[in-house]
């Protein structure tokens, strides 16, 4: 038995050497990789074709991003003789992306500010803008000149940016929490639930472009006039590129941002906004909810039923590793101590370190555990990330193993101790009643928990967006931000979710009753008759 564990454990071992060799391997200086949301319009956004000049997601297969970041990365890359190569993340995985080494460049709208600075460095500005806020068209602050004339009035900034420092200097403004990304604001303000929110105003100019029932308040960003924000350090609105802490790069993408002339940063954000009205669906023709549905299934179907297959591979192959996972710490855990001390010492602290590994992912969300293992690992290489989809498997593989530990241990328990006694009176070792004896009883009892975790794994792998993976969640999320359509297509995916964990679910329920057999069965043979046969029903048989 413990030869058995020491051989998996050595295989896991090099099972992650070998990817993380692999992908050393795979690291190239010639390649410029730059990070960016990918959904943050008109600096950057996700379309499914190469059309004016998009280039490919790094691991997104069909993806492209576009946008103001984009033409600036471009030439930046263009300038340092490299291949440009854009990843996908998360606003709050840019950062640790850059820190960790895994990228080279943050190019996401990003301004300079001085928290920011504490952490990365900042290259000069390749944009500057003021602050707006969007109202609606046919709001009672449509037509507000002022930062007073929004009294009262319940405005959003998006969460981690300076923008939400700034709402307070409304009189009376009801300050509403802050939310993630712009197209979560745009929905709200579509809704009614908030009046405003601030924004820059190239991207204000695109979300009124793509929302005709949207409008912008240009207020005087400096305040000078006092109408509108004062703004003390004006690093935190412009926009730069972020790099990592005394990198080599920073002189080179200096000088390449000095060869781009104002006449042109001003055209290509010009195209970057007209660009943005053309995406969402709302540009041609005001359209119904069944007809919007429509025409996201028909333009992101593909997408989506790629990001189903990843939902399900992931969901799949990490309850079974769970499940292995689960039976090998279950099996350990219920071991009885040994009556050589010294051996008895080791079985305690094997006990111990398993008891952390538990109680440390039941105790923290997936999505956490999804940052720390992912990025921790970049940052502990120097910069090398395990591929996505390998990433994906390990974190949910290694949280789902933690709660059918806890599950295999109770089945385990629950198992009548004259069974292991009449195991042990006929001289079955302790390994051989577990997998003989127990484990059958204990696979079959545990059965309903685990399809129960299986469920749960298809809906919990849409946490695996922070850090990139290209599930169900992760193609919604594109299709929402490039169509604006947040509530039709988080409506869809909610039928998607439901489809899938419902016919799981029936389908785990019919493996069940096969594994139940027949209820009826024969007994063939007695003391008196040995060719006798009797036929048994189980509703005849009597409870007592």
């Amino acid at each position: 038995m413990k030869k058995k564990i020491g051989f998996i454990l050595l295989a896991v071992m090099l099972v992650l050497l070998s990817v993380s060799c692999i992908s050393c391997s795979d690291k190239d200086d010639g390649i410029l990789k730059v990070g960016m949301e990918c959904g943050y319009q008109p600096y950057n956004w996700t379309q499914q074709d190469d059309t004016d000049g998009a280039v490919p997601i790094y691991g997104k297969d069909g993806l492209y991003a576009n946008g103001y970041d984009v033409k600036i990365a471009k030439k930046i890359a263009e300038s340092l003789g490299m291949e440009l190569e854009i990843h996908a993340y998360k606003w709050d995985s840019l950062i640790p992306s850059v820190r960790s080494g895994s990228l080279d460049l943050i190019i996401a709208g990003m301004s300079p500010t001085a928290e920011r600075k504490k952490k990365i460095s900042f290259s000069d500005a390749y944009y500057e803008s003021n602050l707006v806020v969007v109202v609606r068209r046919d709001g009672e602050y449509a037509n507000a000149t002022k930062l007073s004339d929004l009294s009262g009035a319940k405005i959003v900034a998006q969460a981690g940016t300076f923008h939400d420092e700034v709402v307070d200097q409304i009189p009376n403004v009801k300050h509403q929490t802050a939310l993630e990304d712009f197209p979560t604001m745009i929905t709200a303000l579509n809704s009614k639930t908030i009046d405003g929110y601030i924004a820059e105003e190239p991207g204000a100019k695109a979300d009124c472009n793509a929302n005709p029932n949207f409008v912008f308040l240009p207020f005087t960003n400096n305040g000078a006039d006092e109408t509108g924000f004062k703004v003390e350090d004006m690093s935190n609105v412009t926009l730069a590129v972020g790099l990592k802490k005394r990198s080599k790069l920073l002189s080179k993408v200096n000088a390449a941002l000095k060869n781009i002339s104002d006449e042109e940063r001003d055209k290509m954000m010009e195209e970057s906004i007209n660009s943005v009205g053309d995406l969402a669906i709302e540009a041609d023709e005001e359209r119904t909810f069944f007809e919007s549905v429509g025409y996201i299934l028909k333009t992101y179907g593909t997408q989506l039923l790629y990001g189903v297959g990843n939902t399900l591979l992931i969901a799949l192959v990490s309850t079974v590793a769970g499940l292995f996972i689960g039976i090998i710490v279950g099996i350990i855990k219920t071991i009885p101590l040994s009556r050589k001390k010294w051996l008895a010492v080791i079985q305690r602290i094997v006990n111990f370190l398993l008891s952390c590994y538990i109680e440390i992912f039941r105790s923290t969300p997936m999505m956490v555990q999804a940052m720390v293992i992912y990025w921790g690992y970049a940052f502990l290489s120097g910069g090398t990330t395990l591929p996505l989809l390998p990433s994906a498997l390990i974190i949910v593989s290694i949280n789902t193993g933690a709660y059918i530990s806890e599950i295999v241990r109770g089945g385990i328990i629950s198992v009548d101790k004259g069974q292991y006694e009449a195991a042990e009176s006929i001289g079955m070792t302790h390994f051989q009643i577990m997998t003989h004896v127990v484990m059958p009883q204990v696979v079959r009892n545990i059965l309903p928990a685990v399809s129960n975790e299986f469920v749960i794994n298809i809906k919990d792998t849409s946490v695996l967006n922070v850090i990139g993976v290209a599930e169900l969640f992760y193609q919604a999320t594109v299709a929402s931000k490039a169509t604006y359509a947040i509530f039709e297509t988080y409506a869809i995916i909610c039928v998607i979710y439901f489809v899938m964990t419902f016919t799981i679910t029936r389908l785990l329920r019919l493996v069940e009753r096969l594994l139940d057999g027949n209820k009826n069965y024969t007994i063939c043979g007695s003391q008196s008759d040995s060719a006798s046969m009797i036929k048994v029903k189980t509703e005849d048989v009597p409870n007592d």
